[in-house]
């Protein structure tokens, strides 16, 4: 969700120098984005604990900082927070508005009203660092060649490309794997799209290959891409539908049309993808199921809304894929 703002910063500011400070794996997000560099956090060995959050200091001290931006606010960036105050350099933190978002998963439909959006809270911090943007100005990610190794993968051909990312990090804003596995059968037998499909995890990679060799027009990628390689290809997808999670948000950074599906989660708390429209979230029916969001992240499902996505129909899903793809 950082890569519309970096590119709005980078823009409106092109003598600004930025250093990304993310894992490694996240690297190839920024990969493309002019004057911008990543340093990786090893957060599980070099970086662990007081003293590896020492060590890392130390190796941002040697970058010359003239500002920091916590985009995270959690305890290890409190910790480098101390450090870097003690240097003089301006350290600004991320107002992560837990208080609202507390209120907004209690279930009071007083508090049930759009939040200030993630996007937002970040520029906002750039901002108290001299740097303001207007978020309604970035240019986003442009669709990026592909490769003969990516070529062979998918096949291209006349028909259109539908990226399907069916996994979540919570079984309570995922989609039932049958529901989806009838959009798919669906839009397969149309024999007018190519269905690609996106996951991660072992268990993930297993199902999807079964659902690629049961039907002819479907390809999965699970497993057999980088995540830069999955970029290139999310950026030339013709549409992509997934749940409430990240690949919703790469694809939003290209500005591929993107249908997201949601459970117990709910756009309200501010983690929308980027520059969408908001007639393509397919929302689980509040009327049914009033608690929603129950959480922020999807984690919390109370008793009773353990199929609160079931309120969203296989035919809903189709037709606004296929509305999508028609205009």
């Amino acid at each position: 969700m950082l890569a519309p703002v970096i590119l709005g910063l980078v823009a409106k500011y092109p003598s600004l120098r930025l250093t990304v400070l993310t894992k490694r794996q996240f690297a190839p997000i920024f990969e493309g984005i002019p004057n911008v560099e990543v340093h990786t956090a090893d957060v599980k060995k070099r970086h662990k604990g007081l003293m590896g959050l020492w060590r890392l200091y130390k190796e941002l001290e040697k970058l010359k900082v003239t500002g920091v931006a916590d985009l995270h606010n959690v305890l290890r960036s409190q910790v480098l927070k101390k450090y870097f105050l003690l240097s003089g350099i301006p350290f600004q933190q991320i107002d992560k508005g837990r208080k609202e978002k507390r209120a907004l998963t209690k279930g009071k439909e007083d508090a049930f009203k759009p939040l200030k959006p993630t996007h937002q809270r970040y520029a906002d911090v750039f901002s108290v660092l001299d740097f303001p943007i207007d978020l309604r100005e970035v240019q986003l990610l442009k669709r990026q060649p592909l490769s003969d190794k990516l070529l062979n993968l998918v096949q291209q051909d006349s028909k259109k490309w539908v990226g399907i990312a069916p996994f979540a990090a919570h079984e309570g804003k995922m989609f039932s794997l049958s529901s989806m596995e009838k959009v798919i059968s669906t839009l397969n037998d149309t024999n007018k799209y190519k269905i690609i499909l996106f996951g991660g995890g072992e268990q993930e990679i297993i199902h999807l290959d079964r659902l690629a060799q049961e039907k002819t027009n479907i390809v999965n990628v699970a497993g057999k891409l980088s995540l830069s390689e999955e970029l290139i290809l999310i950026s030339n997808l013709d549409v992509m539908v997934s749940m409430d999670s990240g690949n919703a948000h790469l694809a939003a950074n290209y500005g591929i049309p993107v249908i997201t599906l949601w459970g117990v989660t709910h756009p309200y708390a501010g983690f929308y993808p980027f520059d969408q429209p908001m007639e393509n979230a397919l929302l689980s029916d509040r009327e049914q199921f009033p608690l929603i969001p129950t959480s922020v992240y999807g984690n919390k499902v109370p008793k009773g809304y353990e199929k609160v996505m079931e309120s969203i129909s296989v035919e809903e899903v189709i037709a606004k894929i296929n509305a999508l793809l028609v205009s």
